[in-house]
């Protein structure tokens, strides 16, 4: 592998990928803007189209979020008719979240719209799109062996 020697703000991927992200959170606030929902709303709507009808602490650990996080979002969700919060019957400590009809009808018109502003206003077809998803995933499953491997050292 090539040095990385460039240290100039600019030329740095940690510096490149936290824009990004910042710059994606924007995204998708305006994408979302006519269902009135936030990215990170968003992204428990994603988990429950996957799987619907999950435990709190199965959402949590799913989406990387501690449940105090979770419960906030899933509330107003709730409120605005997207999901239901029930006790499971067997066991009352267990919180279960499932979509309502509303959260299952409104899966296409989302998906449509974002891949709509993705294409028309970003200008990345499906092709850029995968290859930079894979490339990501690939950056980030490095970085948690990483992580993972240096954890074991200091403990």
């Amino acid at each position: 592998m090539e040095q990385m020697t460039d240290t100039r703000l600019a030329d740095q991927l940690c510096f490149s990928i936290y824009n990004t992200n910042r710059l994606f959170a924007k995204f998708y606030q305006k994408a979302l803007e006519p269902y009135q929902l936030t990215y990170t709303q968003y992204i428990v709507l994603l988990a429950l189209w996957e799987q619907n009808c999950q435990t709190l602490s199965d959402l949590a650990k799913e989406l990387d979020l501690a449940s105090n996080t979770l419960t906030p979002l899933l509330k107003r969700l709730e409120t605005a008719g997207w999901l239901t919060r029930c006790r499971a019957e067997n066991d009352q400590r267990q919180l279960t979240i499932q979509l309502t009809e509303k959260g299952k009808e409104q899966k296409s018109a989302i998906e449509k719209r974002l891949e709509k502003c993705m294409n028309e206003q970003v200008a990345i077809n499906v092709d850029q799109y995968d290859r930079m998803l894979k490339d990501n995933q690939r950056l980030m499953e490095g970085l948690k062996d990483y992580l993972a491997s240096t954890q074991e050292k200091f403990e």
